[in-house]
Order: structure tokens, then C-alpha cells, then sequence
């Protein structure tokens, strides 16, 4: 084979190569935030879970606050 088909098959592989690890690089970083993406999910439904909203309580604390409503409207 001559040198140019050589040289060729060389440069080519390098660019085959530097382009295989820049992809591995990608995949690596994807799966990383991939991760940090999961856990950030997992607090934010942590959060919403213990902020919930009132309506959800207020027919318990309205039961227990009539005796002091009624309290109130008779003073």
C-alpha cells in the first residue's frame, strides 16, 4: 500500500477515535444529570408532599376550633 492510503487510514482512525471518546464523554455527563435529575425530582415531590394544600385539614381544625367560636360569639 503507499504511504497516502497510510496516512490515511491513520488520520481516519485518530478521528474515529477522538470522536468515540467526545461521544463517551456526552454519555457520561447525560447519565450524571440524568441522576442529579432523579433526585431533584425526588425532593421536589417530597416538598409538595409536605406543603400540602389546606382544605385537605380545615374540616378537622373547623370541628375543633366550634367551641371557641361559639365562645367568641357569646361574649
Amino acid at each position: 500500500m503507499p504511504a497516502a492510503a497510510w496516512a490515511t487510514l491513520i488520520i481516519s482512525g485518530l478521528i474515529i477515535a477522538i470522536t468515540g471518546v467526545g461521544l463517551l464523554r456526552v454519555i457520561l455527563h447525560l447519565r450524571h444529570v440524568s441522576t442529579t435529575l432523579a433526585t431533584l425530582t425526588g425532593g421536589v415531590q417530597a416538598i409538595a408532599a409536605s406543603t400540602s394544600t389546606v382544605p385537605v385539614v380545615l374540616p378537622s381544625v373547623n370541628a375543633n376550633l366550634k367551641p371557641v367560636r361559639d365562645f367568641c360569639e357569646s361574649v
